[in-house]
């Protein structure tokens, strides 16, 4: 391994939530009498903080209440309106085999983040568990990076990202790390290169063939 900690995203990395969060932007988006029978459109929403995709692609400017409504459906049903994404299992614990720390980093509530993890019998791969505080506080997927960093005492120059959205890729630049982006989630190829991804994955099992087998820093494909 040439890295030491391994930094995963949740949402389209870890688990496809693609059903759950639909659903619940869906039940936040009635209480405005907004309608949106594509699901499809309501897949930019995964990924990015709440507020920001209200606002950027349905003009609500009261964030707080619409994370509000949002959660009132996801926090019982949409939480586990979930899966786990195939090769995931096998990844964390071939990682963790190569003496890798792994840790999460996501934007999606700190709460959240553990009860799916649990859920899903996950948690125990996890060394640190890092996400969002539910009054939004820390929630830009720079600062959540950096305080699992921080909790892992993790070394920049032997630390990497991993993740499906440009999100990912940015907040791992301005922490100094790299990021392989995962194209089997919800970011294309197209926006993860764009954002300054140093490697493309398009499964779990070619994200774990490049971490063994080389830096991310070179390829564009692994």
């Amino acid at each position: 391994m040439r890295y030491d900690t391994v930094f995963f995203d949740l949402d389209g990395t870890v688990t496809d939530p693609g059903i759950g969060i639909t659903n619940s932007v869906r039940h936040a988006l009635a209480y405005w009498g907004i309608t949106e029978p594509d699901r499809a459109a309501l897949y930019p929403f995964i990924g990015p903080p709440l507020k920001e995709s209200f606002l950027k692609y349905y003009g609500i400017t009261d964030g707080d209440e619409a994370v509000r409504r949002y959660r009132e459906y996801y926090a019982d049903r949409g939480i586990f309106e979930n899966e786990v994404y195939p090769g995931i299992p096998e990844l964390l614990q071939d990682l963790r085999a190569a003496g890798a720390k792994i840790c999460l980093a996501t934007s999606k509530p700190e709460l959240f983040a553990e009860k799916i993890l649990v859920h899903f019998g996950l948690r125990d791969c996890f060394d640190v568990v890092t996400g969002a505080t539910m009054d939004e506080r820390l929630v830009e997927k720079a600062d959540v990076l950096r305080e699992a960093m921080r909790r892992a005492n993790a070394d920049p120059r032997r630390s990497v990202m991993v993740g499906d959205r440009r999100h990912d890729v940015l907040g791992a630049a301005a922490c100094g790390i790299p990021a392989i982006g995962v194209t089997y989630g919800y970011g294309s190829r197209e926006e993860l290169l764009a954002a300054g991804a140093a490697a493309l994955a398009a499964s779990p099992g070619e994200v774990l063939r490049g971490l063994l087998a080389r830096s991310p820093h070179t390829p564009k494909n692994i």
